[in-house]
């Protein structure tokens, strides 16, 4: 065989294992019965290293030296290969066991302390996670940028530089418009109960309306929603909680766009090094899109109206004002229920932890003290307890450093991506106020999502719309809606 063969079918056989793996995660999250977690650990450390074995297997080395791509997928496949065993070699493959093992126990360690709201049960596993972060981003960096480094793993091509400066210039309009927004009378939320099965019955139906494929999926029950899978499986995850129907939907929706673009990936791609969204930042742009400029808009939730109401029996709130209830503005602890005009302030909090934290500023035992002083500055709220805090996200206890400026990342990608989809299909709200949201669904997975890794992030977008990214059209976008839902 050819080197260029021999590398993809050792490539296939990786991405199939790394899919068992993804697949014991979710597990852990859904099904895996509590006593499961110290063995659990121990396989999630097994087939770590069997991972790591195949990612830094010389062969690799010598197969990416000799291979001559055919056109600019196999281009594109070297590149990506390249990318993760140039990683790869440079961590001691003890560590990236001792990775995996730890961040499976943590996780169990981190949802008992959040719902005791005991920081300091947490503190000690937290530490041991913050080192070995710190030990495998040293090994990668050799004397670069800790935090860097970290970002590589979810947003290749970006820097915390750079992102400090997108950051710095989205802030003065956020505020100024969440400060617009504080003198304006909110409507009242959703009033009354809203049994679980109604719930998952909406959920379920209004993720078939946005192309969720259940032959390829299926939805399930987690403490923090999430996505899991490529291609051919796919599952996500939501929460219910019976007096705010809200959650659940808007998590499904929102879990439906990171699950969209796996499914909607070109079959072709699977199983390669392409066969999964190409980052973090362009994955969250799909579930930001989907779940706010489209599910959020004023013409789609005119027609859920009517569906939340023939599910729940009527609703407190009457379709002309639905609008506004689902937009709400209101200043509150939780990033995941924030609305769009503070959402981007809670990740701007974690980024600067994040930062301190692996430069040397801060130290885990001061964490909590540095959240509550940060976030009583940019909100103007004390925190009232630490599930509403510094334990309220899953994402550092699975030492997920360097992931939460995705989030924003994504937004601005979305923010990108609407103002070209608008271009593009100018009768789009006649569509969405039908419950038909087809036409952004094909323009999506055509310009976006069945390319997988095909590109780099930022060029994915950028091919897309044909524009240079900017946060100029997603903060265009908040000042438009915002102003005309609320009149300001």
């Amino acid at each position: 065989m050819a080197a260029m063969d021999e590398l993809l079918a050792h490539q296939r056989t990786t991405e199939a294992l790394g899919q068992v793996m993804g697949r014991l995660g979710w597990d852990q999250e859904t099904m895996m019965p509590p006593g499961a977690s110290a063995q659990r650990s121990e396989e999630m450390a097994a087939l770590e290293s069997v991972l790591h074995a195949r990612r830094t297997d010389g062969r690799v080395g010598e197969w990416l030296d000799q291979a001559r791509p055919a056109d600019d997928v196999e281009a594109a496949q070297l590149r990506e290969i390249r990318r993760s065993y140039d990683r790869a070699v440079k961590v001691p493959a003890d560590l990236a066991a001792e990775l995996a093992r730890l961040t499976s126990v943590s996780q169990g360690i981190w949802a008992k302390a959040r719902a005791e709201d005991n920081v300091a049960g947490f503190l000690p596993t937290l530490k041991q996670v913050v080192a070995l972060r710190r030990e495998e981003a040293a090994a990668v960096a050799a004397g670069g940028d800790l935090y860097d480094t970290l970002l590589q793993d979810y947003e290749p091509g970006t820097n915390a530089a750079e992102i400090a400066a997108l950051f710095d210039r989205m802030r003065p309009r956020l505020v100024a418009l969440r400060d617009r927004l504080s003198g304006v009378q909110m409507p009242a939320p959703l009033r009354g109960r809203f049994s679980k099965q109604a719930q998952l019955d909406l959920s379920a139906e209004i993720a078939r309306v946005f192309g969720y494929s259940f032959d390829t999926g299926r939805i399930d029950l987690a403490v923090h929603p999430f996505s899991s899978g490529s291609g051919a499986d796919v599952r996500i995850t939501t929460r219910v909680d019976e007096a705010e129907p809200l959650g659940c939907l808007y998590s499904t929706i929102h879990e439906v766009g990171h699950a969209c673009y796996e499914q909607n990936i070109a079959p072709a791609l699977r199983l390669t090094a392409l066969g999964q969204g190409v980052s973090m930042g362009v994955h969250e742009s799909q579930s930001r899109i989907y779940e706010n400029q489209l599910a959020r808009s004023a013409p789609f939730t005119q027609y859920l109206h009517g569906h939340m109401a023939a599910h729940f029996g009527g609703l407190s709130t009457g379709a002309e004002d639905f609008a506004r209830v689902i937009n709400r503005v209101e200043t509150g602890y939780i990033r995941t229920e924030a609305d769009e005009v503070h959402y981007n302030l809670h990740v701007m909090l974690r980024f600067d932890l994040e930062r301190q934290l692996f430069g040397g500023a801060l130290e885990v035992e001061d964490l909590e003290e540095a959240w509550n002083a940060r976030f009583a500055s940019d909100f103007g709220m004390q925190v009232d307890r630490p599930s509403n805090g510094m334990l309220q996200d899953v994402h550092w206890s699975v030492g997920l450093f360097g992931y939460f400026p995705t989030y924003a990342l994504g937004n601005v990608y979305a923010g990108c991506l609407h103002a070209a989809l608008r271009r593009d299909v100018p009768d789009l709200d006649a569509g969405l106020a039908a419950g038909d949201p087809s036409r952004a669904l094909e323009w999506l997975r055509d310009n976006v999502q069945r390319h997988g890794g095909l590109r780099p992030p930022r060029e994915t977008i950028m091919q897309a719309t044909g524009e240079q990214i900017s946060e100029a059209p997603l903060l265009d976008y908040l000042d438009a809606k915002y102003g005309a839902l609320f009149g300001v």
